[in-house]
């Protein structure tokens, strides 16, 4: 039987305290308005009788007269395969203007997939993107952040990958976003054909912050769901710094005390709680995390980007609308370099990083004025065309394509016995035809 409860003690911000018994910890609840009219929240804290509940929206209209009542069960998502197309809120509820969603309820913020049934990660994730797919693979099951700063096209990114993946399902779960973040996202999904197989989850900046903190939870419950099914699931998070500010938010209404730069202590661990679903389940399909974390200032190391860095299997810097391949790395990567894709990879890769990085002392002597080296032009000519071939994002090239590209810019740039590669392999894949040299 459901108690009602008819007396709000206290409003503050999002939340509302009520006396009551018999509640459990993240259990929902409705409140009835005067007017008619309803809203949920959730439970936060417990302090001996007094129960702490978040509401899903503005407290504006609610009095202390209201009547409250607990539903027994933790906030839902709705799971069925006609979610691909939708767009909902952070409740889970439609903002596309489609109908309602109509499946299996399925309780958000469960514990991580049961490490039994988790396999070692051995599938590549294909982007098309050189950067991420020649130089720092993505990997089924990883969870791998994208640091940026704001003004970035970090979101730029995102809708390349989500356009370019062979991922079965791709879930976008949108934090404190502006209007045309939003619209950017759904205009790119449906010019690029992607939208069928695409679920988004979308908090506006403009939408209570108690509902930013529910989307990433409402993304992977759903992409769970989907997994167990079979299918191999690509979740989008952006912006996990407008997650943590949401939790930053309403700890200090609570009155926590705070930790490092005003974040509750809990940080690393409601961070880690969500990426820690990335998993490759034996027998069923995978959850591959792609998140984006803006660096307040630049700040690597600031509270999110640190503990990010701790929970995370390597990070992707984005930086002057590039991908730095000095900073990024996947620490997953040699899972599949050579294994899964052609024996040359890791070769041209380190090849061309090493060179890369050559040319960047190249570039300083010339700016110094200094007199070139006929091999300080031949690095200098690769690093042009590195940059243009490789660094930029507008390239949408597929993972062989790219190293045979590799191969061919090697070439142009240099003679076979300067690039430091083993034999059996230039042997193999040395270009026979090579454009004009420097």
């Amino acid at each position: 039987m459901r108690k009602v409860y008819d007396r709000i003690i206290d409003m503050r911000g999002n939340l509302i305290t009520v006396a009551a018994s018999g509640v459990s910890l993240g259990e929902l609840a409705r409140i009835q308005k005067r007017n008619g009219t309803s809203t949920y929240a959730s439970v936060l804290r417990f302090d001996d009788d007094l129960v702490t509940l978040q509401v899903f929206e503005n407290t504006r209209g609610i009095s202390t007269g209201d009547k409250v009542t607990f539903l027994n069960h933790q906030v839902e998502a709705t799971y069925t395969d006609s979610l691909l197309g939708r767009r909902l809120n952070g409740s889970g509820a439609p903002i596309d203007g489609g109908p309602d969603i109509l499946g299996e309820e399925v309780a958000i913020g469960k514990p991580s997939f049961n490490p039994v049934r988790r396999i070692i990660p051995r599938d590549l994730i294909r982007t098309n993107i050189p950067m991420i797919d020649v130089f720092n693979c993505l990997v089924k099951s990883q969870k791998i952040p994208i640091f940026s700063v704001a003004g970035e096209p970090y979101n730029q990114l995102l809708m390349r990958i989500a356009n370019q993946t062979d991922a079965d399902v791709v879930i976008i779960a949108g934090m404190g976003l502006r209007f045309d973040d939003y619209q950017a996202f759904i205009d790119n999904a449906e010019k690029a054909g992607s939208i069928e197989k695409t679920v988004m989850f979308i908090h506006r900046a403009t939408d209570p912050a108690v509902e930013c903190l529910l989307v990433p939870d409402m993304a992977l419950a759903v992409a769970e769901k989907f997994a167990l099914a079979g299918k191999v699931v690509l979740v989008l998070l952006t912006d996990m710094t407008s997650f943590a500010d949401a939790i930053k938010e309403i700890s200090i209404t609570m009155d926590q005390i705070p930790s490092n730069r005003g974040y509750p202590g809990s940080l690393y661990s409601d961070l880690a709680s969500r990426y820690e679903k990335a998993v490759d389940i034996d027998g069923a399909g995978s959850i591959t995390i792609i998140s984006v974390t803006t660096m307040p200032g630049g700040d690597v190391t600031h509270p999110i980007p640190d503990n990010t860095g701790y929970i995370t299997e390597g990070q992707f810097y984005l930086i002057g609308g590039q991908i730095d391949p000095f900073g990024s790395l996947s620490r997953l990567k040699q899972q599949v370099i050579g294994k899964v894709t052609r024996e040359d990879h890791g070769d041209v890769a380190n090849a061309m990083i090493r060179l890369y990085a050559d040319s960047k002392k190249a570039r300083e002597r010339q700016g110094m004025g200094f007199r070139l080296s006929r091999w300080d032009e031949k690095l200098l000519r690769f690093s042009y065309l590195f940059e243009e071939r490789m660094m930029s994002l507008q390239v949408n090239l597929p993972l062989e394509q790219a190293l045979d590209l590799g191969w061919q810019t090697l070439a142009e740039c240099f003679e076979l016995e300067e690039i430091g590669m083993k034999k059996s392999i230039t042997d193999k894949y040395w270009p026979k035809e090579r454009n004009p040299r420097l």
